[in-house]
């Protein structure tokens, strides 16, 4: 019996979380893949995203084993739900798994909310639940069966178990006519090395073989999938024993005859029920990240290379220590990231001169891709950027960062990284707000919480879970981004995030907690033309979701309120983002890639 593809689930995080993996690795032998997926189950009535923490817990706790066998994926799978088995059977589907290893609360109580006979019929795959009281067993293990379907899996767990322990298999029969050819079973599988067959009584006599023992390993014949008012075999047997039990089920012998496969849900849980949950699992802390060596070390596993662009318009005050900072760290130090670019919108300033005495390539983004014209704005130098960056990771950092750290840039490609599925992480922070000469420790991102999260909650409740939709710190695939659609100026962020949704679904999406930002606060004047732009781009999604009209007839200019010492005064000005179409449409960028590849290869 080969396995390729194991999952080891873990509910409990008091738990030593690193013999439960030497369990999933001693299972896969020498090809196969194991998979750590840890659940936090969330009781009815509260708010999934009150439980980031116990997610936090659970990836501080399994991160470290992931680089400690090769046989381990890097990528973490972290369920935060009211009804986490579905998404186990979702995993189990979507990652061929062939064999998963559950820590169990017993027969009598609820694993991760579920009986343990939904386990048992629930997942599509071979079934190991080990027992809460114990892992590792380093003398003889009883192996205890009802009929055979379950040999060879059991076999297997013991194996895994205590790799060098000899194994007696006790067979509970109905009748002498049913009892396995033992000498068969003996010449087959050295490791057993003695047998036993009861004919009734059969959990006193699972009982009585296991006082020489120190572990039992039970089919899943042991317990019915109906409770009876008697007591199972497995429960009596559970309750009996100081021993660590665990139990086998072979999902292809016994499918079609006692466990029918279990199809999830037609209806999926409501809105905010599942962006609760998304914040949970994928709100990510940038301290995660921190051991910049085992992100090196991934990425260097993985052969993908990252870029930094920086876009920037007059930021002389800040430029040259966000540089230095991130170029020290992350190229200087240690090479994690390949290249620091910056993206200049025509500064009027000495921005581009203290970014080339910092010595990183400058590009002023109306030269890029100049057959195509030019537009102001951010959102036009982010576009233009992909033209000049190389990585297959791009990473956007502001540049008027005042309390600039490298945590701005790993913070963002530690989940790329460990979650090859992941296409886009966002980062979010405390953003304090100059009050003369206070500073406050909230108060920024006053377009955000008026403007972008209300609109974002009425018109799109999927992705309203972003803490900081229009932080100007991000960073994804460049496989991803090169697709988008990308707003010239202030409703880029906006536009990427709906349509990063649109094409990719929620869970390809994440955000990261970088701490603290501090910046130059902007004046309401330049606040209000933003959310005027980001407002328009909002409409413009509205209207390619219903097939609506609506921005043909509205007004595109906006009225700014000039307040003088001795008058008011009203201002016209027209704001509004073009929109730039995907990257990859154009044929010099095509033609790019297609030179690139032919250097490759």
């Amino acid at each position: 019996m080969k396995h390729k593809q194991i999952l080891v689930v873990f509910t409990d995080p008091t738990l030593p979380v690193d013999s439960w993996t030497q369990f999933g690795v001693n299972l896969a032998q020498d090809d196969g893949d194991v998979h750590l997926l840890a659940l936090v189950v969330v009781p009815e009535g509260q708010s999934a995203s009150e439980y980031m923490p116990q997610a936090q817990s659970w990836r501080t706790l399994l991160d470290p084993l992931t680089s400690a066998h090769e046989a381990i994926d890097a990528n973490l799978h972290i369920v935060v739900d009211y009804d986490p088995l579905q998404h186990v059977i979702s995993t189990v589907q979507n990652l061929n798994i062939d064999l998963a290893a559950v820590q169990w609360e017993g027969p009598r109580s609820k694993t991760a909310g579920h009986e343990t006979s939904q386990w048992l019929k629930g997942l599509p795959c071979d079934l190991v639940l080990l027992s809460r009281q114990g892992w590792a067993a380093d003398g003889p293990l009883l192996l205890a069966l009802r009929g055979g379907p379950n040999l060879s899996l059991g076999i297997r767990a013991a194996t895994a178990l205590a790799p060098a322990a000899p194994i007696t298999l006790f067979h509970a029969a109905d009748n002498r006519s049913d009892a396995p050819d033992l000498e068969a079973i003996l010449r087959a599988e050295p490791t057993v090395t003695r047998t036993v067959t009861a004919l009734g009584r059969t959990a006193k006599g699972i009982l009585l073989e296991s006082a020489n023992h120190n572990a039992i390993i039970m089919g899943s014949g042991m317990h019915p999938s109906s409770r009876s008012h008697n007591s199972s075999i497995l429960e009596t047997v559970y309750e009996q024993t100081t021993l660590p039990v665990t139990i086998v089920r072979a999902w292809r012998p016994e499918q079609l005859a006692f466990h029918p496969p279990v199809l999830l849900r037609d209806v999926e849980p409501d809105v905010s029920r599942r962006v609760d949950r998304w914040f949970a699992e994928h709100s990510f802390h940038s301290d995660q990240f921190s051991d910049l060596k085992s992100l090196l070390a991934l990425k260097e596993k993985r052969g993908w290379s990252i870029s930094v662009g920086l876009p920037a318009l007059n930021e002389g005050a800040t430029v040259a220590h966000v540089i230095r900072t991130l170029k020290q760290s992350l190229m200087d130090d240690l090479p994690l990231v390949d290249e620091i670019v910056l993206i200049d919108s025509n500064s009027t300033d000495d921005t581009v001169e203290q970014a080339e005495a910092a010595g990183i390539p400058v590009y002023r983004h109306p030269e890029i891709l100049p057959e195509v014209g030019s537009f102001r704005g951010k959102g036009e130098a982010l576009w233009k950027s992909q033209q000049v960056l190389r990585g297959d990771i791009i990473v956007w950092v502001d540049t008027d960062i005042s309390n600039i750290h490298p945590r701005f840039v790993y913070g963002l490609i530690g989940p790329l990284l460990k979650d090859p599925d992941l296409q886009y992480v966002k980062g979010f922070y405390r953003r304090p707000i100059q009050m003369g000469k206070k500073l406050q420790a909230v108060g920024g991102g006053r377009v955000t919480e008026l403007v972008a999260r209300p609109m974002f909650n009425l018109f799109f409740p999927e992705i309203s879970g972003f803490v900081q939709p229009l932080s100007g710190e991000y960073a994804g695939r460049r496989a991803a981004l090169e697709q988008m659609p990308f707003f010239t100026g202030y409703g880029v962020e906006t536009g990427l995030l709906i349509d990063l949704h649109q094409q990719f679904g929620l869970d390809a999406l994440a955000q990261s907690d970088l701490e603290v930002r501090v910046h130059t606060n902007q004046p309401l004047d330049k606040l209000s033309k933003m959310a005027f732009a980001i407002m328009q781009v909002f409409i413009s999604r509205l209207e390619s979701r219903y097939g609506v009209q609506i921005l043909d007839i509205a007004n595109r200019t906006m009225k700014l309120v000039i307040q003088e010492s001795e008058r008011f005064a009203l201002e016209v000005e027209q704001i509004g983002d073009e929109e730039r179409p995907p990257i990859l449409t154009l044929a010099n960028y095509r033609g790019q890639l297609d030179a690139q590849a032919k250097e490759m290869g």
